[in-house]
């Protein structure tokens, strides 16, 4: 007998051991997989998987339940005086916007439209148009 190679084969999506010297009927085997958790601190069997961040960067560490208890209480002093954020998939923004808008705004787009320049009524203005209103005042 040959071991099963078409789909519709009732054991087909099947681990088999065929043992082709005794022509047996192959048979369904199972498989248990156990994963042991080790402490990544002393070696020991861990209990748990503790996540956090630092300076921007994500740790995962393996921890028994006393270790674990360690690493919450050397940080609880830090949580409880930082600030909750939300993360975010996309990159970090490093611009900062300024609260309110430039008081010379309107001054800036009044005298850019009376010397030629191409001014918006609203949005930002070019920097070369805010740099000759400046040298000229």
């Amino acid at each position: 007998m040959t071991p099963p190679t078409t789909p519709d084969h009732p054991y087909a999506s099947t681990t088999l051991f065929y043992d082709p010297l005794t022509d047996k009927e192959p048979t369904p085997m199972a498989q248990k997989v156990q994963v042991h958790l080790e402490d990544d601190l002393d070696g020991g069997p861990a209990d748990d998987t503790i996540t956090f961040a630092l300076d921007g960067k994500d740790y995962e560490i393996d921890l028994s339940t006393t270790n674990a208890e360690k690493l919450r209480e050397a940080l609880r002093p830090f949580a409880q005086a930082g600030r909750k954020t939300t993360r975010s998939s996309g990159p970090r923004a490093t611009r900062s916007r300024r609260s309110g808008s430039d008081p010379d705004t309107a001054k800036i787009r009044a005298w850019a439209k009376g010397n030629g320049y191409e001014v918006s009524d609203r949005g930002r203005i070019h920097q070369t148009v805010k740099d000759a209103y400046y040298a000229a005042h």
